[in-house]
């Protein structure tokens, strides 16, 4: 059973008899106590999608839920549902473009090394890898010279996510972005 502070997005904690997918997790420190930190976890329930806030200290011990990850590839978009297919037998996982809004600005056709994660067989989330390779679509002109200095321009990505980039990136570019940071880590690699 892991502690608080080792509870990582996207994990499925059991909690009072249900099973909940942690969203976020916020960690803040308290001032003057002795001890540690506290982690503020917005969860949902895997059954009713139902939200929970839930404060644990860092010390705290948590329950792990059963959960399988299968590597998927994004099929296709119906609606306010993605499809993925699993990379292995290539069944379809199909889940709502709610459950996984801030996962979707880092997705598209061609994203490599997306999980999806199954509780009690039912699709509940996407676990992203570590950075991805996206598109710009649209930021200013590419300044001569700019790459001497680290002042950087937003630049809209094709999934929709908005970042700041060194001024010497321009338009139709391919870039590496760090998810947990939605940083620029350089220009990807050319295929």
């Amino acid at each position: 059973m892991p502690k608080a502070s080792e509870i990582k997005k996207n994990a499925a904690i059991e909690l009072n008899g249900n099973v909940y997918i942690v969203r976020d997790i916020e960690r803040s420190v308290p001032q003057g106590r002795a001890g540690g930190s506290i982690y503020r976890m917005r969860m949902y329930d895997v059954v009713s999608g139902a939200k929970m806030d839930e404060s644990f200290k860092d010390s705290d011990m948590l329950s792990l839920a059963d959960l399988v990850r299968r590597a998927v590839t994004l099929s296709y978009i119906d609606g306010d549902e993605y499809v993925f297919m699993d990379s292995e037998d290539y069944s379809s996982y199909n889940i709502n473009k709610e459950s996984i809004a801030d996962e979707i600005q880092f997705i598209n056709e061609d994203t490599q090394g997306l999980l999806v994660v199954i509780v009690d067989d039912i699709p509940v989330g996407v676990d992203l890898p570590p950075s991805v390779e996206l598109e710009i679509t649209q930021t200013d002109p590419s300044i001569k010279g700019g790459s001497a200095n680290a002042r950087t321009k937003p630049a809209l990505l094709s999934t929709g996510l908005t970042i700041q980039v060194p001024e010497h990136v321009s338009t139709g570019d391919r870039i590496r972005v760090n998810v947990e940071e939605r940083k620029f880590m350089g220009r990807a690699d050319a295929k």
